[in-house]
């Protein structure tokens, strides 16, 4: 076939299907399908002729020779949006809510942006969420029941990833990774919050939750030694620190940053500084440890974010904690209770935030990560100070 009986062909076949649609807006579905179905004589492999004739017999009533032609679509197509979005509202019409589930959940995956969308377009979309939702839902609420007797012998942390698991095979929850800014160890697993019994020493550290207060209030008093917690130098890439980047809004009285020790901070803090001492914190030259007094100004949101790097994970003891502040770490939403400690990786995207009228002040310190083995430990300090050595401007560890 030569290429000017291919033009004619396709000229045919976009004249046929102009006539299909003059029929369609006037509701002559016979007429728009046969047409249509001509066209199709032309050019099989077309499938905007497809999604026409699909609808040209949803409006004649002729269902299943609708969802006959979009099959043919998507076997050209598996992909195609409007067609999987089409299907799933035919089965969704008829009370085949399971199926129409599915096929939304397909068409949700691959649809456009919705400002791309007619308003039509925008509410079918819609629909498709609420149905794919209410089934996946209703199935995750039967498989749990499921587990309800398979881990009676699990322990909590086994619950709640094998839960995790279920979500993330369902797509009720993202999967969020470890994504240091700067140095990532191969192997760590990524866990957003810890387990308080990997700990030993935190009923110690709770303990001592109303001297750090008193400390707190103190030094809050006289509001010396508090400094901006993001400082990026000028010419820095500030990206989503820009409205914070030195702002008090978000302030630290450090005792360590970056591993030095600030000696008249720890001096009006000593007990904070004993208990502190007390817990074996990372001790790399110029990197760890860091250990502070946070405090979030009211109306105060920090940006989602990451760490610097997955060898330690940051302890949070909360001090001061009006109603309306909260902290996400990946999938997890915790609200902070005063003295009940925190443990988290950093490196998992996490956020906080006061929405509260008053300041929210909490310590913040790093600790190793309990995957890390002694030796282990060593070879990362060894490289981390290595590197400083030959490398003086390093990243901080501050964020």
């Amino acid at each position: 076939m030569n290429n000017d009986t291919l033009a004619s062909e396709a000229k045919l076949a976009s004249d046929l299907n102009a006539a299909a649609l003059r029929a369609l807006a006037v509701r002559d579905y016979a007429t728009a399908a046969q047409l249509l179905r001509q066209a199709l004589g032309l050019e099989s492999r077309n499938t905007t002729l497809w999604l026409n004739l699909a609808a040209a017999l949803r409006g004649n009533g002729d269902i299943a020779d609708a969802l006959t032609v979009l099959d043919k679509a998507l076997s050209i197509d598996p992909r195609l949006f409007f067609a999987l979005l089409m299907k799933g509202s035919l089965l969704d019409a008829h009370g085949q809510l399971r199926e129409a589930a599915l096929v939304y959940g397909q068409a949700l995956s691959v649809a456009p942006r919705q400002e791309r969308l007619d308003q039509a377009t925008q509410r079918a979309v819609q629909r498709a969420r609420e149905v794919n939702r209410k089934f996946v839902l209703e199935l995750r609420e039967q498989v749990a029941s499921v587990l309800t007797n398979v881990s009676s012998e699990a322990s909590h942390a086994e619950r709640m990833r094998a839960m995790l698991f279920l979500d993330h095979l369902l797509g009720i929850k993202r999967i969020y990774r470890q994504e240091p800014t700067h140095y990532h160890y191969p192997g760590l697993q990524a866990i957003e919050f810890y387990e308080r019994e990997e700990f030993p020493w935190i009923a110690a550290l709770e303990a001592g939750t109303e001297v750090m207060q008193a400390e707190l209030r103190q030094v809050l008093g006289g509001d010396e030694g508090f400094r901006p917690y993001v400082e990026y130098p000028p010419g820095t890439p500030v990206d989503q620190w820009a409205e914070l980047n030195g702002s008090r809004r978000w302030s630290a009285f450090h005792f360590y940053h970056q591993g030095n020790r600030h000696a008249e901070n720890c001096a009006r803090c000593p007990q904070t500084v004993s208990i502190l001492e007390s817990l074996g914190q990372p001790q790399v030259v110029n990197y760890m440890p860091a250990a502070m007094f946070s405090v979030l100004a009211p109306g105060t949101r920090l940006p989602p974010h990451h760490g610097v790097a997955n060898v330690r994970l940051v302890v949070h003891l909360p001090l001061i904690v009006p109603p309306g502040c909260g902290f996400r770490v990946g999938n997890q939403t915790r609200q902070w209770e005063v003295g009940k400690a925190l443990v988290f990786d950093d490196t998992i995207e996490h956020e906080a935030w006061n929405d509260s009228s008053d300041i929210r002040g909490i310590l913040i310190f790093d600790i190793w990560s309990p995957r890390l083995g002694l030796q282990e430990r060593r070879l990362v300090t060894s490289i981390m100070e290595t590197i400083d050595r030959m490398m003086p401007n390093k990243p901080s560890l501050a964020l």
